[in-house]
């Protein structure tokens, strides 16, 4: 398998040159809440071809390694498009001695195969898709008809809070790696190609970026789409 060296560029799609360190990001915000047992739930009992989508700094790599002590016959792929962050990632990577093929690219336009991956995971990675309709569409192109999509997101509040967050978002997004405060990511799911196996609203977050869901979904036969 290959390992964090590997990195390969993806020329179908663009990056911004200009390194994002100094922006915050969503799962940087996430970090001032402990996300120890909802990052456990999406790596538990892994197998096969594991994909990490929109990896970031790394965050779900120290879970991934203890997956692979687990099980080490896992095969970990992982995505990220900001150059920076990806750097990050491999650093993380060979801090926890974890073997993963980590490349460039973009939720909406993945650059593997039909029906590669066993298991997707997402963990604040839909709040800042450009077209997550189109991002939920290539998830299910990639994982095999009898894989799993794992989530972990922040999604619209309801009530007051929910109308705070539609006025809030254009600033936010602007000043906060591009996060969407107000987006129905549960609901697109559940309009999308798959069927929610597991899905829970948790009552976690930094204001006002909550509440999060967490769950898993499989998804739908090909010929039913």
């Amino acid at each position: 398998m290959p390992g964090t060296n590997d990195e390969k560029s993806d020329t179908n799609r663009t990056e911004t040159g200009s390194e994002t360190s100094d922006r915050p990001s969503i799962a940087a915000l996430s970090e001032r809440f402990d996300l120890t047992e909802h990052r456990r739930y999406l790596s538990h009992d892994l197998e096969g071809v594991i994909l990490d989508l929109g990896a970031g700094k790394g965050a779900m790599f120290p879970y991934l390694r203890t997956a692979v002590q687990r099980g080490p016959a896992l095969h970990l792929h992982a995505i990220e498009p900001d150059p920076h962050r990806r750097r990050q990632a491999k650093r993380t990577a060979s801090t926890h001695g974890l073997d993963v093929h980590l490349r460039s690219g973009r939720a909406e336009s993945l650059p593997y195969a039909d029906d590669t991956f066993d298991v997707i995971i997402a963990s604040a990675v839909f709040c800042t898709v450009q077209d997550p309709s189109r991002a939920l569409t290539e998830v299910h192109r990639v994982v095999k008809p009898d894989g799993e999509f794992r989530f972990l997101e922040h999604v619209r509040s309801g009530g007051l809070r929910g109308y705070v967050q539609d006025a809030v978002t254009p600033l936010w997004k602007r000043i906060v790696n591009g996060c969407h405060l107000n987006r129905r990511t549960d609901d697109w799911i559940a309009a999308g190609p798959f069927d929610f196996d597991e899905i829970e609203t948790l009552s976690i977050g930094v204001s006002p970026s909550k509440p999060f869901v967490r769950g898993t979904a499989t998804p739908v036969r090909k010929t039913e789409t």
